[in-house]
């Protein structure tokens, strides 16, 4: 089992799989009378660079690669409602992972309104070349049904993670995701093994 953010965190589980994501043009698809699942607004990617190892990832490249996802979206860091992270279940790199997405996306935002924060690795573990693939397609799916499936196995919260300090929370249970009059945005994170940053 995944245990992404959760104090009992031992590693990550391998697992395998494939992904296919159709994407086109908006105007294209708009044109075309495509059904449109959902648009990605913005995306980055980044390196590491010099890091502690190969399981410490770098925090201020996580910071860096999502700043600039957003700038190229326009859009505002509190206007994000959930993020599809990493989540790899470690006891190093969740800790790292969240305070990032926390100093980030927490300019402008309310503590009223964390967050949301959720890994698929919980459900399926870490497909490793498709992880960042699995982690858009469950983001567009809770977009799809208006609700934030939860990530499994978060029971005792991850003490090296400062929850208190960080405006945002793990969806352990099913969220409401309605649409309403303000537009509903996700992020969506993926690291590689070498030290790869990318978000959209």
């Amino acid at each position: 089992r995944c245990k992404a953010f959760d104090a009992s965190a031992n590693g990550y589980v391998r697992s395998d799989g494939c992904a296919t994501v159709a994407l086109k043009r908006l105007s294209g698809a708009q044109a075309d009378g495509d059904r449109i699942l959902a648009v990605i607004r913005g995306s980055a990617v980044n390196q590491d660079g010099r890091s502690n190892g190969i399981m410490a990832p770098h925090g201020p490249s996580q910071e860096a690669v999502i700043r600039e996802a957003l700038a190229r979206a326009g859009v505002s860091p509190d206007e994000i409602g959930y993020v599809e992270c990493h989540g790899t279940g470690t006891s190093l790199g969740d800790p790292i992972e969240v305070q990032a997405i926390g100093k980030v996306l927490g300019d402008g935002r309310s503590p009223e309104s964390p967050v949301l924060l959720g890994a698929v690795k919980t459900n399926i573990g870490h497909t490793e070349g498709a992880a960042g693939a699995a982690g858009l397609i469950k983001a567009v799916l809770a977009l799809t049904h208006e609700e934030i499936p939860p990530s499994l196995h978060f029971v005792t919260p991850n003490p090296h993670i400062a929850w208190s300090e960080l405006p945002v929370a793990v969806a352990a249970t099913a969220r409401s995701w309605p649409r309403g009059p303000r537009r509903r945005l996700a992020g969506v994170s993926s690291f590689g093994i070498s030290g790869t940053n990318a978000h959209v």
